[in-house]
């Protein structure tokens, strides 16, 4: 295979793993606290591209890695007090029945039970040993620190922490992550701000998304002409070749 069609081919190949990043980003733009996936490039030296005759060689693009963008989405006040977003660096863990998730979509109910949980049903973890108990029928005030009171009486704060860095974060479902088992020191106390009555928005709008999707459309089409002008030059190199020895 030409040097040509190989490097057109493992670009089409990047593209695509590039638009499956994307279909999710976009999937989860109105997602709160959603984090968008981004990738990052390397060339790889392709063997099979290597030119015994012309000693070249040809390096070819790929993703070399994903990453998840822990930039802040914009805040949006609603004045609906069981929504909770963070400003700053940081997040709300909870506990799920697979371990401890981080999260920056902070919804909330008050369980039958009195439990704080996310709308998944995933309890907040507190400073405290103690888990939060709260009576279903009554206001929740929680102010900047993630101290909750009920009746003016303290019930808990919530454990806010902040991760030492992206790679240690795998994507969970919707806008929960998890922290690598190697990496469970790697958190530590946050000092971000609670916003009672706002939401975070997802750090990858409508827009932005669109905007990558018709550019990742456009290099698709430019890599298929060139994979169609290397396998033109093929034809064209093999009918003068049978030309000449006819």
């Amino acid at each position: 295979m030409d040097p040509l069609t190989i490097t057109a081919a493992s670009g089409i190949r990047s593209r695509m793993e590039a638009l499956d990043l994307l279909s999710n980003n976009l999937a989860n733009a109105s997602t709160n606290g959603y984090k968008a996936d981004r990738e990052s490039y390397s060339l790889y030296m392709s063997s099979e591209a290597a030119e015994a005759s012309t000693g070249l060689s040809v390096r070819s693009p790929l993703i070399e890695r994903q990453w998840i963008d822990l930039a802040q989405g914009s805040l949006q006040p609603t004045g609906d007090p069981s929504h909770l977003a963070l400003s700053g660096s940081g997040f709300f863990m909870v506990e799920s029945p697979q371990g401890p998730l981080l999260t920056r979509g902070g919804q909330f109910v008050v369980s039958a039970d009195g439990k704080l949980t996310t709308h998944e049903g995933y309890e907040f973890s507190t400073v405290e040993r103690r888990r939060i108990k709260a009576d279903p029928l009554l206001p929740v005030v929680i102010d900047s620190s993630g101290v909750v009171r009920q009746s003016g009486l303290t019930l808990g704060q919530l454990k806010i922490v902040d991760a030492a860095e992206s790679a240690s974060l795998s994507r969970r479902e919707g806008a929960f992550m998890s922290l690598d088992t190697r990496q469970a020191g790697a958190t530590k106390p946050s000092n971000a701000e609670v916003k009672q009555g706002h939401i975070e928005a997802s750090n990858m709008g409508p827009a932005e998304a669109a905007v990558r999707l018709v550019g990742i459309l456009r290099q698709f089409e430019t890599l298929q002409k060139a994979v169609q002008i290397g396998g033109e030059m093929n034809r064209r190199a093999v009918e003068d070749v049978a030309r000449i020895h006819s």
